[in-house]
C-alpha cells in the first residue's frame, strides 16, 4: 500500500535494484539545522562525499505529500529555502502525507522512509535522545524508539551534547539497540570526541561493522544500530566552552518556556551565537566525516 506515497529517484532505484550501496541522508539538517546558503552547500558536499566513497546518496524529504527518496538539485534548493517546510517525525507523517504538505525528515522519519525504500545505512549529524531533566518533562526523542524498531544503521557523531547522554545510552540499552564507537571506546558527544560514557563495542573497520549488522538482521533482531563516529580532532570544540554554552542556552530555554520540538533548534542556534559561529563549522565537518564512514559501511554491506 505504501508504494503510492513513495517516489524513489531513478538513480537510487537502479542502485537498489542492482544491489549497489545506497546511503540515506536526512533533510531536517537542511531545512531546520543550518542557515542558508551553508545548508545547501553542506547537503551537496555530503552527497559528493558519499559518491566519492563508492555509494549512491539518497537525501530524503517530503514534497506535496510524496515521500521522496533522492532529491533533485531543484528540490534540494527548495528544501533549503522554502518557508513552508515542516519538521516531520513519525507521528507527523500521516498528516503531512494526507494534507500533501512539505516536510523535512528527522532521524526517526528518515529511518522509516529509508526502510520502506530498502536502504540499510543512514548518515546524520547527531541522534536525538533523552533530554536533560527528562525525569520531570518526559522529553525523550522519537529517534530512540525508532532505533529500537526499524532496521537501519545510523552513522552519527554521537548524541547532541545538549542531551543527557548517560540516560540516552541507558534507554538504548533497555531497547536492545547496540551502540558502537567507531575507532573509539568512548561514545562521542557531537561537538566533542568524548562524552565520558563508554560505547558498548569498539569497531575499527567498515567491514567489521557490516558483518555485525548482517549478523544482527540475519538473527531477526529488529531495530537499528548507533555508530558513534567522533568529530575529527581538528574541528573538535573545547569541552568546557561547549558545556558552559549549553548550560547558558538551557537556562534561557527554561526561562522563556521553550519546550518540545522547538528545544533543539533553539539550543543549537544559541550555542552557535555563544561560540561565535564555531559550532556551525564543527557541525558541518562532523557530517562530512559521517558521510565518508557511512558510504564505506554501505559498500561493505552491499558485498555481503
Amino acid at each position: 500500500m505504501y508504494q503510492q506515497y513513495l517516489e524513489i529517484h531513478p538513480e537510487v532505484q537502479q542502485a537498489l535494484a542492482a544491489g549497489k550501496p545506497v546511503v540515506a541522508l536526512e533533510s531536517t539538517i537542511i531545512s531546520h539545522g543550518m542557515p542558508y546558503p551553508e545548508n545547501i552547500e553542506t547537503a551537496r558536499r555530503v552527497e559528493g562525499i558519499v559518491r566519492e566513497h563508492g555509494a549512491v546518496p539518497a537525501t530524503i524529504g517530503i514534497l506535496h505529500g510524496k515521500l521522496k527518496v533522492g532529491l533533485t538539485d531543484e528540490e534540494l534548493e527548495y528544501m533549503g529555502k522554502g518557508q513552508d517546510i515542516l519538521k516531520v517525525s513519525r507521528r507527523d507523517l500521516p498528516f503531512i502525507v494526507a494534507k500533501q504538505l512539505n516536510g523535512a525528515t528527522t532521524v526517526a522519519s528518515t529511518m522509516i522512509i529509508a526502510a520502506l525504500a530498502g536502504i540499510k545505512v543512514f548518515v546524520t549529524g547527531g541522534i536525538g535522545g533523552v533530554h536533560r531533566n527528562a525525569q520531570e518533562t518526559f522529553d525523550v526523542s522519537a529517534d530512540l524508539t525508532e532505533l529500537a524498531n526499524t532496521n537501519v544503521a545510523v552513522v552519527c557523531a554521537g548524541a547532541k551534547s545538549i542531551l543527557d547522554i548517560g540516560l540516552t545510552l541507558e534507554y538504548l540499552e533497555t531497547h536492545g539497540v547496540p551502540v558502537v564507537g567507531y575507532q573509539t571506546e568512548d561514545f562521542p558527544a557531537f561537538y566533542t570526541r568524548k562524552s565520558g560514557f563508554q560505547a558498548d563495542y569498539r569497531v575499527d573497520t567498515p567491514k567489521e561493522l557490516a558483518k555485525a549488522l548482517k549478523a544482527k538482521w540475519d538473527l531477526d533482531l529488529k531495530g537499528g544500530m548507533v555508530i558513534g563516529n567522533p568529530i575529527p580532532e581538528a574541528y573538535e570544540m573545547d569541552y568546557d566552552a561547549i558545556h558552559h554554552a549549553i548550560e547558558d542556552a538551557l537556562r534561557e530555554a527554561e526561562s522563556t518556556g521553550i519546550k518540545g520540538k522547538e528545544t533543539t533548534p533553539f539550543l543549537l542556534s544559541k550555542i552557535k551565537a555563544l561560540t561565535g559561529g564555531k559550532s556551525l563549522e564543527s557541525n558541518i565537518q562532523l557530517v562530512y566525516n559521517n558521510a565518508k564512514v557511512g558510504a564505506q559501511l554501505a559498500v561493505e554491506l552491499a558485498k555481503l
